[in-house]
């Protein structure tokens, strides 16, 4: 299922638009694999901070106590 696409303005640097066009860049498609990222990584961060207490207190747990695996693997 395709998104609805909606136009917008930009403000792009002249000479990254020239050689983007003779590369043959689809730069619409290459906008949105960049902006998914950054949206990605901001929410992993977001996340991340929101939980810190709670993934630190994880952690600590961890290294007092090992995991259940840990007599179970071989590594």
């Amino acid at each position: 299922m395709s998104a609805k696409k909606k136009a917008v303005n930009l403000s792009i640097d002249a000479a990254l638009i020239a050689e983007a066009k003779e590369a043959g860049t689809n730069m619409s498609a290459v906008l949105e694999r960049a902006l998914k990222e950054d949206l990605r990584e901001r929410r992993t961060k977001q996340l991340q901070e929101e939980n810190r207490e709670a993934i630190a207190a994880h952690n600590r747990l961890i290294e007092q106590h090992g995991l259940l695996s840990d007599d179970w693997r071989k590594f």
